[in-house]
C-alpha cells in the first residue's frame, strides 16, 4: 500500500533495546515495492517520491543503518533515460532531509521486463550521477538470486570470481555491505526473479558455501529473503547458512 502507519516512540525504544540486548547490527530495511522513482508517469512518480521520502524518514527514526531500494522500471524510456529519471526522483525525495544516520543501498535486479539495475554498470552510473548532488550516502546490496538470473554465474567457482572482479571494478566491494542471500528457481541468465530455499535452487549448497566463505565477502551482512511455505522455513534456511559457514557437510 502507499499509506504508512505512524511510528510510536515506545516502539522505537523497544526496538533499540532488543537490538542492543541481542547485538542485532546492522539493521537493514527494504523500501515499498510499489515505489518507482524512475517512472515518467506523473501520478506514479509523485506517489513514489513521497513514499520514498517517508521510507527514509522511517529508517532514520528507527535507527536503521541501511535502506535497500530497487532502482525501478524504465518502461517507455531508454535505459539511460530511466537512470536519469531515477536519479532525479531520488534527489527530489531527499531534498532538505537530514540523512546522516542512514545509507541507501541500490539493489541489483534480475532484469525482468524493464527493471533497471540488472547490470553493475547501471548501478554504478546511478551512484555516480547522484553522489555529487546529495549528502545521502549511497552503496549497493547484491542479491544472489538476482545475480544468477541476470547472467552473473555465482553458482560456480570460476563464475563467482568473475562476478566479484566485476563488482570490485564497477561498484567497489567496500560499497557493498549487504548480501541478499537467496537461491534461484530460474537458471543462469533467465531474468526470472523467483527466490528459492538455500540449496534447493540453481546456486545450490556448494555455491553458497563458496559465497559465504569467500574472503571478500565473509564480513558482509547476509540477509535471507527465501520463501516461507511452512512455519519454520526461515529458521531452517538460517541454520543451513550457519552450517555452511562452519564447513559442515549437508546432505
Amino acid at each position: 500500500m502507499w499509506r504508512y502507519g505512524a511510528i510510536h516512540a515506545k516502539d522505537v525504544e523497544e526496538l533499540r533495546r532488543i537490538r542492543a540486548e541481542n547485538d542485532l547490527y546492522p539493521l537493514v530495511v527494504h523500501d515499498n515495492y510499489l515505489i518507482n522513482l524512475a517512472s515518467r508517469d506523473e501520478a506514479i512518480r509523485a506517489k513514489s517520491v513521497l513514499a520514498f521520502r517517508q521510507e527514509l524518514e522511517r529508517a532514520i527514526a528507527i535507527g536503521a543503518e541501511y535502506l535497500v531500494a530497487h532502482p525501478g522500471s524504465y518502461k517507455n524510456q531508454s535505459v539511460e533515460d530511466g537512470i536519469s529519471s531515477f536519479v532525479g526522483g531520488l534527489l527530489e525525495s531527499v531534498e532538505g532531509l537530514d540523512t546522516t544516520g542512514v545509507t541507501l543501498l541500490l539493489e541489483n535486479t534480475a532484469g525482468q521486463g524493464s527493471a533497471l539495475g540488472s547490470r553493475f554498470e547501471e548501478l554504478a552510473e546511478m551512484r555516480q550521477l547522484a553522489l555529487p548532488q546529495t549528502s545521502l550516502k549511497i552503496g549497493f546490496c547484491l542479491d544472489t538470486c538476482h545475480c544468477l538470473a541476470a547472467g552473473y554465474d555465482v553458482a560456480t567457482a570460476e563464475g563467482l570470481e568473475k562476478t566479484l572482479q566485476d563488482a570490485q571494478q564497477l561498484l567497489g566491494l567496500e560499497n557493498v555491505p549487504v548480501i541478499h542471500t537467496n537461491d534461484s528457481r530460474g537458471a543462469l541468465g533467465s531474468h526470472l526473479d523467483r527466490h528459492e530455499n538455500i540449496g534447493e535452487g540453481q546456486i545450490g549448497l556448494e555455491g553458497f558455501h563458496r559465497i559465504l566463505n569467500h574472503p571478500l565477502l565473509r564480513e558482509k551482512a547476509f540477509v535471507l529473503e527465501t520463501p516461507i511455505d511452512q512455519p519454520g522455513d526461515d529458521l531452517r534456511n538460517v541454520n543451513t547458512l550457519k552450517q555452511l559457514t562452519t564447513g559442515m557437510q549437508l546432505v
